[in-house]
């Protein structure tokens, strides 16, 4: 199995804007959990991590999004970081015996995030960290 970013989607409600994201990954949910929730697997896809307590209420502050705190947790499914303007949250799927599906959502304020194409650029190094780790 290959990794894979399907289509994005965008909407727009009044001044907030919500990013959408499928994104496939050929490995399971527990190897690529660690991307998506340590300062370690952060870093070597998105940014920077300063501050990350992992579970519910805990803070968590991000080299350009922001400072903010966890608001949702659920350990090797979903990780939920409210952040200045806005809010990031990644959900694990099974897909199929191997991979993983990752729903990605991304609302934000304004001009306060990142758009779809830097979204897939992302991704795609997501895909090969994860794709590259044992």
């Amino acid at each position: 199995m290959t990794g894979s970013v399907e289509q994005g989607t965008s909407q727009t409600h009044g001044n907030t804007h919500i990013l959408h994201f499928l994104v496939r990954l050929p490995r399971p949910m527990e190897a690529v959990w660690p991307a998506l929730t340590t300062p370690e697997g952060i870093g070597g896809w998105w940014t920077g991590v300063d501050l990350l307590e992992p579970r519910l209420g805990g803070a968590v502050a991000l080299r350009g999004p922001g400072r903010g705190e966890i608001t949702a947790w659920d350990v090797d499914r979903v990780a939920e970081y409210a952040l200045e303007g806005g809010r990031i949250r990644f959900h694990l799927e099974r897909d199929g015996d191997t991979g993983s599906a990752l729903r990605f959502t991304h609302e934000f304020r304004e001009s306060r995030g990142d758009g779809e194409a830097v979204w897939r650029a992302r991704f795609e190094r997501l895909i090969d960290v994860v794709e590259g780790s044992p």
